[in-house]
Parts: C-alpha cells; sequence; structure tokens
C-alpha cells in the first residue's frame, strides 16, 4: 500500500465520488416517480376513466373474440384501396364498433392490431409497404 500511495488515494477518491453521483441519481429517479405519480393524479381529476386500471378494465370489457380481429385485419386489407398502418386499422376499428377514439383506447388498439399484423406477416399473408406517418404500412401479399 505504500508503494502507491497517490495511486489507491486517487481510485478511493473516485469511488466516493461515484457513490454520491449514483446516491444523487437514485434520489433524482425518487422525485421523478413522485412527479409522475402527481401528474396522473392530476389526470384523474380532469379525466376519471383515463388511468391504468381503467385501461386494463377497458381491455378487458371490449376483448374481440378469438380470431375477429384477424379476420377485421384482413377484410380493412383486402377493401382499401392502398397500404393501411395500426393507426388507420385503429381508427377503423373506433368506427366500425362505434367506441371513442380516444388517444389511450387507439393506442391499446393499435398494440392489438399490430400484434395481429405481426402473426399475420409470420405466416406469410401480409407484407410490409413502406411507411406512412412513421408508422409501418401494411398490405396484402
Amino acid at each position: 500500500m505504500t508503494d502507491r500511495p497517490n495511486t489507491l488515494s486517487g481510485l478511493v477518491a473516485k469511488r466516493d465520488e461515484l457513490v454520491r453521483y449514483r446516491d444523487q441519481l437514485e434520489a433524482d429517479i425518487r422525485a421523478l416517480t413522485m412527479d409522475i405519480d402527481h401528474l396522473e393524479a392530476a389526470i384523474r381529476i380532469f379525466d376519471p376513466e383515463d388511468t391504468p386500471e381503467a385501461r386494463r378494465r377497458y381491455a378487458a370489457l371490449h376483448r374481440a373474440p378469438k380470431g375477429q380481429s384477424t379476420r377485421f385485419v384482413l377484410r380493412a386489407l383486402r377493401e382499401a384501396s392502398g397500404p393501411l398502418t395500426s393507426r388507420a386499422l385503429a381508427d377503423m376499428w373506433c368506427a366500425d364498433r362505434g367506441l371513442t377514439a380516444k388517444a389511450s383506447t387507439v393506442s391499446m388498439l393499435r398494440k392489438r392490431l399490430g400484434a395481429t399484423l405481426k402473426a399475420l406477416h409470420h405466416k406469410g399473408l401480409v407484407r410490409q409497404d413502406g411507411y406512412d406517418e412513421g408508422l409501418i404500412a401494411w398490405r396484402l401479399v
């Protein structure tokens, strides 16, 4: 230890500096988490139906019967004049079912229909056909 006291003290000092930096980052993460919780509470004041729990209830309540989303996607792509994105399909789904196209609803539907499109792509029934507004456009094979 006495051969290189400056090296050892430098390493100890650097470790202590990094520990303090990590502790500060953890405190910042805790503060951000509390800010997010407060924002979600404020959102619930103005829109009580736009909560994670409400979205999960909505998803369970409006679950499509087996094969319905596949049939819907294939029919929509067959009738479309060009390629469609998951956003366009979600909007069509809302219109078809008389649902309010809130951002949370459309987001959830985009994920569901996107999964359907991926499954159909793996089966070789649809293919990607460029991009539209940053989203993948899909077409029947």
